[in-house]
Order: C-alpha cells, then sequence, then structure tokens
C-alpha cells in the first residue's frame, strides 16, 4: 500500500537526501557549520513534513497550536513543534558549538531518514 502519492515522495526523498548533503558539508568545512546545520535541519523538517501530508497545512496547525494554552497532548504534533523550536533556536543562535549542533542535527536527520523511510516504503542510502 502506498502511504503518499509520488509527489510528496520525491520531494521528501530529495529534501532528505540534501538533508544529508548539508550535514556533510558543514563537517567539512567548519567555519561555515552554523549556515549548514541549520538548512541541514530545515531540509530535514521538510522531509518529514513531506512524508506526513501537506507542509503548508502542518506549518499552519504547529502555528495554530503554539499560542494556544494548554498544549495539545497529541504526540505527533508535540514531535512537530519540539523541531520547529530546535529550528528556531538555531537560527537565533550567533555562537555555535559545532560539534553539539552537528550532533543534534545528525539525530534528527536520523529521525527524519526513519520517518520518510517508513511512508515512502523505499530504503534511503547515506
Amino acid at each position: 500500500m502506498l502511504l503518499m502519492d509520488e509527489y510528496r515522495k520525491g520531494w521528501a526523498i530529495r529534501y532528505l537526501r540534501e538533508a544529508k548533503a548539508e550535514l556533510e558539508a558543514a563537517r567539512k568545512i567548519p567555519y561555515m557549520a552554523p549556515s549548514l546545520v541549520l538548512e541541514a535541519i530545515r531540509k530535514a523538517r521538510n522531509a518529514i513534513y513531506y512524508s506526513i501530508g501537506e507542509p503548508a497545512f502542518i506549518e499552519f496547525l504547529i502555528h495554530e497550536e503554539l499560542g494556544k494554552t494548554p498544549p495539545t497532548n497529541d504526540q505527533t504534533l508535540r514531535f512537530f513543534i519540539e523541531i520547529e523550536g530546535i529550528v528556531q533556536q538555531l537560527a537565533q543562535l550567533e555562537e555555535v558549538n559545532g560539534d553539539a549542533i552537528i550532533k543534534q542535527a545528525d539525530t534528527l536527520i536520523q529521525i527524519a531518514t526513519d520517518i520518510v523511510e517508513t511512508f515512502t516504503e523505499e530504503k534511503i542510502e547515506d
């Protein structure tokens, strides 16, 4: 059973591959690491969004939820909010601990890989 259409599948896989490439570049070019890691995390987030549904709709749900109290009990939505929080924190950092941030990005990209592979039913090579 195919869980998504070919359009979303193509974008999910593309964003995931680009996220991995950005992270690898960050490891090789330390002075550019902050911007490359931020881009890698954004692309991993986009890969997840395309795997789950329409990214614009997911972003809308997240921004709607951020204004609510008490916060949602929906685990998936809370996960998306956490990812968005990481992206926002990284975007605002002036000084970045390269190794720590790369490790965090690597974890997120691995999570994104698991999600994309699950929903696309396709193994993504490194």
